[in-house]
Order: C-alpha cells, then structure tokens, then sequence
C-alpha cells in the first residue's frame, strides 16, 4: 500500500486531502485519489487526521461543506462514525456544532446536510465524552433539526441502546455497504432517559412505548 504521505507537487497526499474537504473542492479530491486502489481510497480516507485529531469527516461536516461530503459518502469503505482526539465527536456532532453556529437562514440548509449524513448512515445515538449525542447538542430553537435527527433515532432505536464514543468499535456505514458502527460485547447503557431531559411529556410518552416494544422482542 502507497505510504500515505507520500509527496504530490510539495504536499503530502494527506496535506492534500485535508484542505480539499476544508475547502469543499471535490476536483481536488477526485484527482487525488484517481490512481489509487479502492482499498487505498478507503485507507486514506478512514484513517488521514489532522493534528488536532480531526478525520476528513469532521473537518469537512465542521464547515458545512455539502459537495465534499456528499463525495466522500460515495467512496469505497467509508467510514461514517469516525470519533475525533479532542471532544469525542463523531462528524454529525461538529455538523450540529456548526449548524449551531450559523445565522438562522442557514438552519434549512444545515438540516438537509444532517439529513444525508443519517440516510449515509451515520449513527444519531453516539454520545461524545460529554456523555451527549448529537440531538442534545441541537439549538432548541432549532426544532427543525430536532425533528430530523428524532426521526432517525426512532427508526434506529431497535438496532441497541445508546453508545458511547468509547464503545465504538466498528463505526458508520455507507449507501455502498460500508462499515456498520455497534456495541462492544453487546453491553447495553443504562442511561436511556438522557436524551429527553427536559422534553415534553408526548415525546416521552412516545420513547416509553418504543423502549417497551424494544424490551418484549428481546425478551
């Protein structure tokens, strides 16, 4: 396998990459990795951090760049719950963080960004070392965005408990088949009201039933 700082035009290949999803430019992307196996694409893209610990994910779900993700969750392999040094993050957190941070006109676009990375296959139930998931992350004055990354939630709630950033063992999934994210050892977290801390009573009523279902076909 090609040693993945390997020089391209006085840049290292992973130099490269970084500031194409920085820069949302898929062109760059693309002519980097044209002569390079599936599983070297794959390789590159899992595993390529900055020094601040981020992976290709987080630096480009961070800044909201749609056309840079949108190409990556189309490559071979591709990781989609990656967790970053600092925080803990998966890439749907620092997509939050940045939706968070913009002015309120940008808040439908930043939703349908979080709605592809779900549909990828990014896990909603992740909690970072703050012990939150992404949902808890959401400015409440974002409902919008709440209700995106509930839906999701729901429709993944029999698949397991909530995780943590730690618990992570193999993580994400592509449209392609990639990599599915899991518990380690099947161990179940014990927490399951910490998202609705504060929620209303017919979301909570909604979360009981669902865990009741969820407990009987277990049982």
């Amino acid at each position: 396998m090609a040693n993945h700082e390997e020089e391209h035009e006085g840049a290292s290949v992973s130099e490269i990459l970084i500031e194409a999803c920085r820069r949302n430019n898929t062109d760059l992307l693309h002519e980097t990795l044209e002569s390079k196996s599936d599983p070297e694409i794959a390789s590159l893209l899992n595993t390529t951090t900055t020094v601040m610990g981020n992976h290709l994910y987080h630096e480009a779900a961070s800044r909201g760049n749609y056309e840079i993700i949108d190409a990556l969750l189309d490559m071979p392999d591709f990781e989609c719950d990656p967790v970053n040094r600092v925080e803990g993050d998966t890439p749907l957190h620092s997509a939050v963080r940045w939706i968070n941070s913009e002015p309120e006109a940008q808040r439908e676009f930043g939703n349908a960004l979080v709605e592809m990375m779900l549909e990828a296959g990014s896990n909603p139930r992740v909690k970072n070392r703050g012990g939150l998931t992404p949902l808890q992350l959401v400015d409440p004055r974002n409902e919008g965005l709440r209700e995106v990354i509930r839906r999701h939630e729901y429709a993944s709630l029999n698949a397991g408990d909530f995780v943590s950033a730690g618990d992570v063992n193999v993580v994400g999934s592509n449209a392609q088949g990639g990599q599915q994210g899991g518990l380690v050892g099947g161990e179940e977290e014990e927490d399951e009201d910490a998202e609705f801390s504060g929620s209303d009573d017919e979301e909570r009523a909604e979360w009981e039933r669902r865990r009741k279902e969820s407990r009987a076909r277990r049982s």
